[in-house]
């Protein structure tokens, strides 16, 4: 299991997977601002911050960060919206939702020679996600999120993110949403605690459905108790349906970060591996 997704998030990383090319919603990417985050020791980020509508400092808001698919990769700093990556941030900005649920959404993009996850014994985070996790230690600084109701939504490569940030970071976030993707199960301890609602296509042809189920399963057998949508017929696309389900915004909004003895976010984010 733990080779075939290692080859797998190869795959999709280098881009041989990248099946839409430059379907850019141009209205969509300008909602989002434009940053870079740049460390002198470890290059630098490129992410889209979107910030609700009538933000007002003295409420606390949630952040929801997404991890793009392979499709997403690059450093223009607007393909993280490309081939579908654009489902979630469409579904998160929709003006009814944003009613009912105002939030910020952080979507960095990693480049084409990396990737969001990589698996072995004792590896660390990659380095684009430990940038992505400088980022988020330090927007609740220039702005009221709540550090309690951190979430995490990634599809393909964007939810091998997913699993492999949540295993390293388990108290990290409120809940998380892992799209057509797969994770270690031998890490399916550490997650008992975390609400994760998974959702995969049985006919994908990219990503296995084997990968979620096993997953599940895992976390299951370890005392856990995740959400698993599986879609009859569906392909790589079950993001499409998955933000349709009528409950998903409500059961990830709703959530909030377990307090917990230990500390919920490392005192200082770990320097990044070499790729």
């Amino acid at each position: 299991m733990r080779a075939g997704i290692l080859l797998l998030t190869s795959l999709l990383a280098a881009g041989v997977l990248r099946a839409e090319e430059d379907k850019i919603d141009e209205n969509l990417v300008k909602l989002f601002e434009a940053r870079i985050y740049r460390e002198a020791s470890a290059g630098s980020l490129p992410y889209r911050l979107f910030k609700p509508a009538n933000y007002d400092p003295k409420q606390k808001y949630p952040l929801v960060l997404f991890l793009h698919g392979a499709v997403g990769a690059g450093n223009d700093n607007r393909r993280q919206f490309n081939g579908g990556n654009e489902v979630p941030a469409k579904a998160l900005t929709a003006p009814e939702n944003q009613a009912k649920y105002p939030c910020f959404i952080l979507a960095p993009q990693c480049s084409i020679q990396s990737r969001w996850a990589r698996y072995g014994e004792d590896v660390h985070p990659t380095e684009p996600t430990l940038l992505t996790l400088a980022v988020l230690s330090r927007l609740p600084r220039e702005f009221s999120i709540d550090r309690d109701r951190l979430y995490i939504v990634g599809l393909s490569m964007g939810g091998f993110g997913v699993w492999d940030l949540i295993s390293h970071y388990p108290n990290l976030f409120a809940a998380a949403v892992p799209i057509c993707s797969g994770g270690d199960t031998n890490k399916a301890p550490l997650l008992v605690r975390l609400p994760i609602w998974c959702f995969h296509g049985d006919a994908d042809p990219l990503v296995p459905v084997g990968y979620a189920r096993e997953m599940i399963a895992a976390i299951k057998k370890a005392g856990g108790n995740p959400k698993y949508t599986e879609y009859p017929g569906v392909g790589h696309n079950s993001y499409v349906n998955a933000f349709k389900e009528p409950e998903l915004l409500p059961w990830l909004f709703a959530q909030k970060r377990l307090s917990l003895t230990t500390a919920a976010t490392p005192a200082k984010v770990p320097a990044p591996a070499k790729n």
